[in-house]
């Protein structure tokens, strides 16, 4: 009855032939190993340890020339490389169709003349007189800053590659029996 058990129980008695089929396969990768290192697996058996070899310069070349992503470029198609071609171009052309963006900037001034005679609404026509590739003028309007004086101050808007600020002041100050001195209060990219 005892035997019976055993019989159908997941013991493993032939433990051994599974330590000699490891051993052997490990022998086939690596070489037979030396008896002097072996190691002890089990009471009945003893299993040789896997080892390394050393590789030859050969066979380190081999492994080295092998592309586990398959980014081989030596072997691109032509097909391949005429069709990539085809579709920068196409992406050129449609680049080149779009309008480039100009950098424009929206900027408030502040033009102060040399006292409370000044007439401003001549000032105002001297400001506007200037005129720039790149420069449009908005609205405006005399804002009071004691004393009775009144500084202009008006909108425009430049495109930054054509007009700069440092035009656009020295332009209004030219004008010297009018202005005095020209600020910028804002200056917004639009």
């Amino acid at each position: 009855m005892a035997t019976n058990f055993l019989a159908h129980e997941k013991i493993w008695f032939d433990k051994f032939k599974y330590d000699d089929a490891e051993r052997r396969f490990y022998e086939q990768m690596n070489g037979p190993v030396t008896s002097g290192s072996r190691q002890h697996v089990s009471p009945m058996r003893q299993v040789e340890p896997p080892t390394k070899k050393g590789a030859t310069p050969a066979e380190d070349d081999e492994d080295n020339d092998i592309d586990l992503f398959g980014s081989d470029e030596e072997e691109e198609d032509k097909e391949a490389a005429r069709l990539r071609e085809e579709r920068l171009r196409q992406y050129a052309e449609k680049k080149a169709k779009k309008p480039t963006l100009v950098a424009k900037s929206s900027i408030l001034l502040d033009v102060k003349p040399w006292d409370d005679e000044t007439d401003m609404a001549q000032l105002e026509t001297c400001v506007r007189s200037i005129q720039l590739d790149g420069l449009v003028w908005g609205a405006s309007k005399l804002v009071p800053v004691g004393y009775g004086i009144r500084k202009l101050q008006i909108q425009c808007v430049v495109e930054d590659d054509k007009v700069g600020t440092d035009l656009l002041e020295e332009e209004i100050t030219k004008f010297e029996e009018h202005v005095q001195s020209v600020d910028i209060a804002a200056f917004n990219k639009i």
